[in-house]
């Protein structure tokens, strides 16, 4: 595909994955790192790998004297050698460029470029790592206040958050943060409801596009979970926060840092909508792996496709959901259980990665990486599992096992917050991840929508949906959010039961692109009263939509076929479904061959007795 070498500072777990994609378009790669079973160096076998420091000048020099191009899975490497390399080496490229590396590698530095950009940021302002320099800024920003390392800090490391200014707490992060002996910075706490992430990627040319907004749950500061893509958790969040956020994202990489390649851009969404910048690294990233399994074209494919000017590929998904759980080791280990035989090589054994990995294996679109590590620490980072389904309750189901293990393990005994089934216990509530979102005006229609809601649990249950009021008239407000937020938070069809005008199928019709299914509700039926049209003034209501807002309409009262609609509709996604709702159709065979089987022993003058 290439004729040209692609050097790697670093051979972790990131050019072990850049390396596995080179390997698919036959591109050729050289890794410097310690040891000759380097994670990255165990994928392809070279012999242009260099064993030495990503930090080492004389091993940069060396790499640099067999590649065409070099990057990095890490960027805290000697950009002085990297400038030296421009200089003794003008024909190597180097992507990200060393002034974008120095840049980032001081967080102060890169926090100052953005906000002179008009970036949205956080209030933040330099530091003396001393009680008086401390405290000067706690007063200015406030508590709890977040106090960083400005360089060498990166999964955590480097960060403190001073909750007082007495003498001893101030002592303590000094302390943590290097005994004085490292520049900081400070940052004004920010109050964030949800994290979230936007890999970027740029090319050569100098086009951007950016993956999915997801949302990235941390534990003690270290990435936990990614969930993809980003879903809205109400109907009164703002719609267009995940397209937001990734405008937010390209656009900083476009204004800020040159060169192509992945860039990581991490943020915090706050209760408000305001979404600010946190942090930048100008390559693939933690909260991208999902990208493997469940994107077009990968994180790592599209860093080599930009660094060697080749086209890019899509970042949109191809499936419907994913989440992807990191494995950290749980405490120091020798050789692995699971480790291949017979082998040279020795990965750790660690009862968590191990465990959880057997566990994944066991699981329908779960697909385990484990990064080749010869040796587990408390903490560091042995894996990751993506899983991938077609929507975010099915892939949290899934999930489930895996989080269920991990507090076992680690003692837990309680339910991790961040899992979500599909249990059979919460039959009769709305489930918190909706495929199916069945709507009425009223509570006097909840008995003509319940049997789409009866249908859907006995029939159909890995379908998740929610069954909730809207008004068109009492609460319009509320009926604009609940359309306009239905596809960011996942909702796939809406079942929308009304009677008399019947205006809120069309209402939520015109407002969102989501299927809408209208149910004609027989006014008279659902009050118990007089007076009405039998419900057919419902039906010629909703039937009687202007041209451009199509809604699909079911017979009146006939809430069950409108669940079976909605059910085919994402079937045109899930093909599995197909066959359920061929199994539902025979069970309505079978009801009528039971009946024929009863009439003919009874006879028909006593069938009804």
């Amino acid at each position: 595909m290439s004729s040209k070498v692609v050097g790697i500072l670093g051979g972790g777990q990131l050019g072990r994955m850049l390396a596995a994609s080179a390997s698919l378009l036959n591109i050729k790669v050289a890794v410097l790192d310690i040891g000759v079973d380097a994670p990255a160096k165990q994928i392809i076998a070279s012999s242009s790998h260099i064993d030495g420091s990503f930090r080492d000048k004389e091993k940069i020099l060396e790499i640099a004297s067999k590649v065409d191009i070099l990057t990095v899975e890490i960027e805290h490497v000697d950009v002085e050698a990297l400038e030296a390399v421009q200089k003794g080496h003008p024909n190597v490229a180097i992507h990200p460029s060393p002034s974008t590396i120095r840049l980032i590698q001081d967080k102060l530095s890169q926090k100052r470029l953005l906000a002179s950009l008009g970036c949205p940021l956080g209030s933040f302002q330099a530091v003396d790592a001393t009680q008086d320099g401390i405290a000067h800024a706690a007063k200015e920003l406030g508590l709890p206040l977040m106090l960083k390392s400005r360089t060498m800090a990166y999964d955590g490391r480097g960060n403190y958050v001073l909750r007082s200014t007495d003498f001893e707490s101030i002592t303590a992060a000094i302390d943590f943060l290097g005994h004085g002996s490292r520049k900081l910075y400070a940052e004004k706490w920010v109050p964030f409801v949800k994290e979230l992430a936007v890999m970027v990627v740029r090319g050569l040319d100098g086009n951007i596009s950016s993956y999915p907004a997801v949302e990235t749950i941390h534990r003690n500061n270290v990435c936990h979970l990614v969930w993809a893509p980003f879903r809205l958790s109400n109907i009164d969040q703002d719609p267009t926060l995940p397209t937001k956020a990734e405008h937010i994202a390209r656009e900083a990489i476009k204004k800020a840092f040159e060169g192509p390649g992945v860039f990581g851009v991490e943020m915090f969404l706050l209760s408000d909508g305001e979404i600010l910048i946190n942090e930048i690294a100008p390559r693939p990233h933690n909260s991208g792996h999902y990208t493997i399994e469940a994107c077009e074209s990968s994180q790592y494919d599209n860093h080599l496709r930009a660094i060697l000017g080749l086209p890019l590929g899509s970042t949109r998904m191809k499936v419907g959901a994913a989440g992807m759980l990191n494995i950290l080791g749980s405490s120091n280990s020798g050789p692995s259980k699971i480790s291949p035989s017979p082998s040279s090589l020795s990965f750790s054994d660690d009862l968590l990665v191990d465990k959880l990995t057997h566990v994944a294996l066991g699981i329908p679109g779960a697909s385990p990486h484990l990064y080749g590590k010869a040796q587990s620490r408390k903490g560091r980072k042995m894996g990751h599992i993506t899983i991938v389904g077609t929507s975010d309750a099915e892939v949290r189901e899934r999930m489930t096992p895996l989080l269920t293990c991990l507090a076992e393990i680690e003692g837990d005994t309680q339910n991790d917050p961040h899992s979500s089934s599909l249990n059979p216990h919460l039959l009769g509530y709305s489930h918190p991840h909706p495929l199916i979102s069945i709507i009425m005006g009223s509570d006097s229609d909840l008995p003509t929508l319940l049997p789409a809601a009866q249908i859907l649990a006995k029939h159909f249950p890995s379908i998740p949906f929610e069954v909730t009021l809207v008004s068109a008239h009492r609460t319009p407000l509320r009926l604009v959010n609940f359309a306009k937020s239905a596809a960011a938070r996942g909702v796939q069809v809406i079942i929308a039961g009304a009677g008399g005008a019947a205006h809120l199928p069309g209402m939520v019709a015109s407002l969102t692109g989501v299927p809408v299914v209208g149910v004609p509700v027989d006014s008279k039926s659902v009050s118990g009263g007089g007076g009405g049209l039998g419900g057919v003034d419902a039906m010629w209501s909703i039937l009687q939509m202007p041209r451009g807002i199509p809604v699909a309409t079911v017979a009146i009262n006939n809430s069950t076929n409108a669940a079976l609609l909605a059910v085919r509709i994402i079937s045109a996604g899930q093909p599995q479904l197909i066959t359920h709702m061929e199994d539902y159709l025979r069970t309505l065979g079978e009801e009528v061959k039971t009946k024929v089987d009863v009439m003919d022993d009874l006879g028909w003058a006593n069938y009804r007795k």
